[in-house]
């Protein structure tokens, strides 16, 4: 019970991340807002890791994999999905972004050499992608002529790929380690990246409200998500993330006036069907 719920927090708390980004954007770029919230992020895991009594100490062998999920699941794929946000409604970036057990099939099965590919997994990722056609196509017209979205589109289907990676890497190798030390150091490396490039071209203000708000979320939610990851099936942690999109829908649509397209609707109903494929060879 304790990691669904784990993960449901995580989920809420990603579905509010866009909506606090396009409110920091009023007041600020996507750089600063990133660095604020790595810094934040920083902060809260701290804290975590104090109230667990832990420690930050970690042998060579985890610090390398840690730093490879610092630099491409934080200061490449966040970087990614948070420029991609000036562009693009939470909506596209949401849907896409959930795509993502796609990407760790693929890579399970081409890199790692894990399990065959089975009837599910072909169906759950042909219903995944079309999900994506349908997110980002948002009309009929558009989507029989090919229009199939922007490159901000692609931005954040690239985010999502080093989000996989990085996950494969979490899962299978990282587990044991206390959600606050991982979560500390996936934020400190591009903290120290990113708030050195603002130094450097005298960028450097007080955050705003929402960005801090973001540094909360990503500190929260990601030790959530690696609190729940210990905790149940992968396949039940990419069904419950399926909250994501419902949430941020509605969170889009009320505060930010962001309408929802038929089509785009149709889309999350795929992405539930594609994550249930996917799901259940696991399951069995």
């Amino acid at each position: 019970m304790k990691g669904i719920l784990s993960i449901l927090g995580a989920s809420f708390l990603w579905a509010t991340e866009p909506i606090f980004a396009k409110l920091a954007y009023k007041s600020s770029d996507f750089v600063q807002t990133s660095t604020v919230r790595a810094i934040i992020s920083c902060i809260i895991a701290i804290f975590y890791i104090k109230a667990r009594k832990s420690n930050l100490k970690i042998n060579r062998e985890n610090f390398i994999k840690i730093l490879y999920i610092g630099i491409f699941g934080t200061l490449v794929g966040d970087f990614l999905y948070l420029f991609s946000l000036t562009k693009i409604p939470v909506i596209n970036a949401v849907l896409l972004a959930h795509i993502q057990p796609v990407f760790i099939v693929i890579i399970g099965f081409f890199l790692l050499k894990e399990d065959k590919l089975n009837k599910y997994d072909f169906t759950g990722i042909f219903l995944m992608i079309l999900s994506a056609f349908l997110v980002t196509t948002k009309t009929i017209q558009n989507f029989l002529s090919m229009k199939f979205g922007t490159s901000y589109d692609f931005l954040v289907l690239l985010a999502t790929f080093t989000w996989a990676t990085t996950a494969i890497v979490g899962r299978k190798y990282l587990t044991h380690l206390n959600a606050g030390v991982l979560t500390f150091y996936r934020f400190l490396i591009p903290s120290f990246i990113l708030l050195s490039y603002l130094a450097i071209n005298s960028k450097i203000s007080s955050p705003n409200i929402y960005q801090i708000f973001l540094g909360f979320i990503g500190g929260a939610g990601t030790i959530l998500y690696y609190e729940g990851l210990k905790r149940i099936k992968a396949a039940q942690v990419s069904a419950i993330e399926l909250s994501t999109p419902f949430f941020a829908s509605i969170l889009s649509f009320f505060i930010l006036g962001e309408n929802i397209a038929i089509l785009q609707i149709f889309g999350i109903l795929l992405l539930m069907a594609g994550i249930y494929f996917l799901s259940k060879k696991e399951a069995s």
